[in-house]
């Protein structure tokens, strides 16, 4: 069955939802999701949004910061061209209703409330109480739903891009409701399908971001780059129970201490900013700790702060650790580092446009070069919201300049066979996501990451014998996918013979 539409977004988070709300007015477009229209990285973010919103911050300090937490690896002129449209694009969520939490001033008015958080040198994290990302999905979700001009399709997963000789032609989808395979044709593709930490044993991420869109665009001969800077977030709730449940980095910059079992303080031998240090010392600084000592975990303590001003900040994870049994303003709270963005991802320029004419990439699957080798704090959703624009501006214009695709080639599976052993695929999924957090995490060396490589040729061979020779299922794909990205990052880190930000090489030594 083919499918026609003017442009094709692959993901329904702030990235995809944002892009399809600036292109319906003009264009027909059709969303895919994964899962259910609201599940992606998105939702989860809690911390906030980073941009220049007050008169003691600017550009030039966010600029700065961005550039120092990236190690300077970071393309000055994309930081600088994102900063400055930061606050339009904050002002473009408030249009849409997004609920900011705001404050009452020393003067009786009212602002909204800027909270502070690691590497950042100002408050410029504008935010929705501790929910943000779910503040943001939620209220871009109702707005797309309410556009005549986007379809959504829930339950399609992207199996592999479309393409001629000259440009990207749309999309081979499977329809996990109706067991098919569909073809979505297009002018225009932006894939929005976030990043691909669920390649490691422990992540902060939902079960969605197992790399698709980095593994698709790898396949249609795109240039990857920058995946060995996988960022691990500091302070991942510990407990059997909890999932991947994170504790805000705006803990700590509200005042949040790490502390050892004994209740001793520990970042200030690794940073002078201690707690407020950007995530890549943070994470190396707690996994250094943990080795050193043979701890399960360490601990973050925040409540030396008022209960009324902990509930207040931060209410839904106060009730989600009530859950689990801690209360964070008696207690210290038990947390690990856990896998959490992917830096590197599907080359783009400025307008979003990837090294295939009429295929875009916006969000946590692009490299736009902004991060760097390490991602500051909040500049996820700010990258998300400028690129989707940009994206969105860039598709208008292709589209004028190139006519539909006619009938496009159907997917052909009159020479496999359904797939009758599930336990192989979940056992290679396992091993690669063990693989993968044992030899190519937080500290690597030479040795590890050999060792990583040896391992993920022989699991890739084993995958494409799979899917060359049976029917495709989601969690194929999936794995399909995920073996590409985890083959990505291996190579990555072991052509970087240096440590610098996310990287860590024991066989490269520098400064913690």
């Amino acid at each position: 069955m083919q499918i026609d539409t003017d442009i094709l977004i692959l993901g329904s988070g702030a990235a995809g939802l944002c892009a399809a709300l600036h292109l319906a007015k003009t264009h027909r477009v059709a969303v895919l999701c994964k899962s259910a229209l609201y599940e992606g990285s998105t939702r989860y973010a809690q911390g906030g949004i980073a941009a220049v919103l007050s008169m003691e911050d600017s550009v030039q300090a966010h600029v700065r910061d961005t550039m120092i937490a990236g190690c300077g690896v970071n393309d000055e002129a994309v930081v600088r061209f994102t900063v400055e449209q930061g606050p339009a694009a904050i002002e473009w969520l408030i249009d849409q209703g997004v609920p900011f939490t705001k404050e009452h001033t020393a003067d009786g008015k009212i602002r909204y409330h800027l909270a502070r958080e690691g590497g950042h040198s100002h408050r410029r994290i504008i935010h929705s109480d501790d929910a943000t990302g779910e503040s943001v999905v939620q209220t871009l979700m109702h707005k797309v739903q309410a556009q005549p001009n986007i379809t959504i399709y829930e339950y399609h997963l992207g199996i592999d891009l479309i393409r001629d000789a000259q440009r990207c032609l749309g999309c081979y989808v499977y329809n996990q409701r109706e067991k098919r395979v569909d073809v979505f044709a297009s002018k225009a593709v932006l894939l929005a399908t976030g990043g691909a930490s669920r390649a490691y044993l422990y992540t902060t991420n939902p079960a969605v971001s197992s790399g698709d869109g980095i593994a698709m665009a790898r396949r249609a001969g795109c240039q990857i780059r920058d995946m060995e800077f996988n960022q691990f977030h500091p302070t991942c709730l510990y407990h059997p129970q909890a999932g991947s449940f994170l504790l805000t980095e705006a803990l700590r910059g509200e005042g949040a201490y790490l502390r050892l079992p004994d209740g001793t303080r520990f970042m200030a031998q690794f940073d002078e900013r201690a707690e407020l240090a950007p995530r890549d010392i943070v994470a190396r600084a707690i996994d250094h700790e943990m080795k050193r000592l043979g701890l399960d975990c360490v601990y973050l303590d925040i409540s030396h702060r008022p209960k009324t001003f902990i509930v207040e900040h931060f209410p839904n994870v106060y009730q989600r650790c009530l859950k689990y049994g801690f209360d964070m303003a008696t207690e210290p709270v038990p947390v690990v580092p856990a896998a959490h963005y992917t830096c590197g991802g599907v080359v783009v320029d400025q307008c979003a446009q990837t090294s295939l004419p009429g295929l875009y990439a916006a969000g946590e699957v692009s490299c736009t070069g902004l991060h760097g080798a390490n991602r500051m704090a909040s500049n996820s959703l700010l990258e998300c919201l400028v690129y989707a624009k940009a994206a969105a501006e860039a598709m208008v214009q292709h589209t004028a300049r190139v006519e539909a695709p006619k009938v496009l080639t159907a997917w052909d599976e009159s020479w496999v066979e359904d797939f009758d052993e599930a336990v192989l695929v979940s056992q290679n999924w396992d091993e690669i996501r063990r693989c993968m957090w044992s030899y190519v995490g937080i500290v690597r060396s030479n040795k590890r990451l050999q060792r990583a490589k040896a391992r993920i040729e022989l699991l890739k061979s084993e995958i494409n014998e799979f899917y060359a020779h049976f029917r495709v299922t989601r969690d194929l794909i999936e794995l399909r996918n995920l073996i590409v990205v985890a083959d990505l990052i291996v190579d990555a880190a072991i052509a970087r013979k240096e440590s610098i930000g996310l990287h860590y090489n024991v066989d490269y030594p520098s400064e913690v």
